[in-house]
């Protein structure tokens, strides 16, 4: 049972921790080197991972190269009134920042691109990017205020729930477990003593059949 318990406390904590981690804005520095509209089809088990429900529509992404070498792809879609709520309505102003900010190995310029979601190659998901501003370089460091504020408050939360859970626990399933207890060992002792009442019983019956006999 200890087993079980603890089990479904880390699939808890999992499941909650990815969520979040989807959610919550990040931040890379990167070097757009391109933009692009393309026609994209969207199967049906994907489509949490996309902010529109159409299963084939024209998609922006926006292509960037980070500072160790490596590519990475973002999405650029509105959220609207919808989860997560960033309330991004302003996709074709992104797009033309991206583009504008397009630049090459030999005069880069070094963006932070601020997003949420994953990229997975296998799945074919991408994130969505949410602002783009400049930076002096790609050793910039971006200082994650929103999910530190976010993270907090959720910590808090999760304190309190806790705490009155403990209270709760303590002040009314305990004793109810308690009193359980108590009322099953009295229905034991009630139980022994009906043996023992039966058993003396018997033996009495049996020593007045013994005495009849002789």
């Amino acid at each position: 049972m200890r087993y079980v318990k603890w089990t479904l406390i880390a699939l808890i904590v999992l499941i909650v921790g990815s969520f979040v981690h989807y959610t919550l804005p990040q931040h890379d520095i990167v070097r757009v080197v391109g933009t692009n509209t393309e026609r994209t089809i969207i199967p049906g088990n994907r489509s949490m991972f996309w902010s529109s429900g159409e299963a084939s529509r024209d998609v922006q992404f926006i292509q960037t190269v980070k500072a160790n070498g490596k590519t990475m792809e973002y999405r650029n879609e509105d959220t609207g009134w919808g989860w997560p709520p960033y309330f991004k309505f302003d996709t074709s102003s992104l797009y033309t920042e991206a583009s504008d900010a397009e630049s090459d190995k030999a005069n880069p310029e070094w963006y932070s691109m601020t997003h949420y979601g994953w990229r997975n190659e296998v799945l074919s998901i991408f994130p969505n990017a949410i602002a783009i501003k400049p930076v002096a370089g790609p050793d910039a460091k971006i200082v994650p205020w929103v999910n530190i504020i976010i993270l907090t408050f959720l910590t808090i939360v999760i304190l309190l729930i806790w705490r009155m859970w403990v209270q709760f626990r303590e002040r009314t399933i305990d004793p109810l477990v308690e009193d359980a207890g108590e009322a099953w060992d009295a229905v034991d002792d009630k139980a022994d003593a009906f043996k023992d009442s039966a058993r003396d019983k018997a033996r009495g019956i049996k020593g007045w059949f013994a005495g009849l006999r002789k």
